[in-house]
């Protein structure tokens, strides 16, 4: 019994990323009157940064700045198993990032690669950027997704019967 228990263990896929991720910003410089710069979610990196290690520029021209923000870990959830289906189908995975403005700094604060996550914190009105998935993150994911995904059941159909004829006529009360 302990044996079959440690095998279930084993052929689990692990919920935590292989690695740890960087999370790459960028600032631009806008061109108009109204709005002095933009900020956007430019891309994630493997994380080789020590431990504790706080944001840092990695780039900087006349028009733009990049910066890195190290110490994301990314964590697969059962219930999200469906949206990361989803993402990884879709020609052009994502992982998908929510950030905040800080004062004059747009700081990440989450990543997900679920589909459906992303989309709810869209409909949260936050602001959330999409970059590209490291394909070496896909098949991690899609052994996450394929363990955990359960289909929803389909709901019975239910279809009206002589019991229910003039039902909303009675509602509406006499004529």
């Amino acid at each position: 019994m302990a044996h079959n228990a440690a095998m279930a263990e084993s052929s689990t896929p692990n919920p935590a990323a292989p690695y740890a991720i960087a999370v790459i910003m960028e600032r631009v410089k806008a061109g108009n009157r109204w709005v002095s710069e933009r900020w956007e979610a430019k891309g994630v990196v493997q994380d080789a940064s020590p431990p504790g290690s706080g944001e840092r520029v990695i780039f900087r021209d006349a028009r733009s700045m990049q910066m890195l923000f190290p110490g994301f870990k990314l964590r697969l959830h059962r219930d999200e198993s469906e949206g990361y289906i989803y993402n990884i189908t879709s020609p052009q995975p994502k992982v998908f990032i929510l950030w905040r403005m800080d004062g004059e700094l747009a700081r990440p604060e989450s990543l997900t690669v679920s589909y459906h996550e992303g989309a709810r914190w869209m409909d949260a009105e936050e602001t959330v950027g999409g970059v590209a998935l490291p394909p070496d993150l896909i098949p991690w994911i899609a052994a996450f997704a394929e363990a955990h995904y359960r289909p929803e059941e389909p709901k019975k159909k239910r279809y009206a019967s002589s019991r229910d004829r003039g039902v909303a006529s009675h509602r509406e009360g006499p004529r």
